[in-house]
């Protein structure tokens, strides 16, 4: 993400809050959320815990700027005028964002204080909404239910990725074996005839919702 740092060769980057705030979206990518603490971001960056006080204020500051940082990838379309299709991009870019850092949807969701790139996520899927016709109560509905759907996707995949180490079709095969395919005619039609026959493509499985939850919305609209 970003502009990558420029130092000399042996020398190490002077410590500024960029530095800081990327160091602990690291530790949280690879670690996960709940082992990132003033210490340990000390200890990744290779300087007392004191020294980070010097560029964020507490560990609140550093998790509204983690949050900052993963929304600046997110695509913000200025450039669509149809609001179908800016809330398309947008939910897909979050999507593949919120896949690169599976801590970060619910960082997004709970925080009471914000940072400036937060703020204008929030404010641009309001403004789009509201320029389309919604009402307020509607624009609250849509947002809470496009969101709740790119979040659950996304926690969902999460889940499922802990099987990938033995693939999708041994998952299949076993889970087939373990189930009397004469008691269950309908889900062995689907395992057998469907997820052993076609490799499962998770992008076009979150867009196929999207687009049904993004018809719908619009069907409220025009039923105004």
């Amino acid at each position: 993400m970003g502009v990558r740092e420029k130092h000399q060769p042996g020398s190490r980057a002077p410590l500024n809050r960029e530095r800081v705030l990327r160091a602990a979206v690291a530790i949280a990518d690879s670690r996960g959320i709940e082992t990132l603490t003033m210490r340990e971001l000390g200890r990744e960056l290779g300087v007392e815990a004191m020294s980070l006080y010097n560029h964020v204020a507490n560990k609140g500051d550093v998790l509204d700027g983690m949050v900052d940082l993963v929304l600046l990838d997110v695509e913000l379309p200025t450039d669509e005028p149809d609001w179908k299709q800016a809330m398309r991009r947008r939910a897909i870019s979050a999507h593949r964002v919120f896949a690169l850092h599976p801590w970060a949807s619910a960082l997004v969701d709970s925080r009471e204080s914000s940072g400036p790139t937060r703020l204008r996520y929030f404010d641009w899927v309001v403004g789009t909404l509201r320029r389309a016709g919604f009402s307020l109560p509607q624009t609250a509905h849509a947002f809470s239910l496009l969101d709740s759907y790119v979040y659950g996707f996304g926690r969902q995949q999460l889940n499922m990725s802990a099987a990938e180490d033995v693939g999708p079709e041994q998952t299949a095969q076993a889970f087939m074996a373990a189930i009397p395919a004469d008691e269950y005619p309908y889900l062995t039609e689907m395992v057998v005839e469907h997820a052993l026959k076609h490799s499962y493509d998770a992008d076009a499985d979150f867009e196929f919702g999207l687009q049904l939850i993004l018809y719908g919305l619009e069907r409220i609209l025009n039923d105004e």
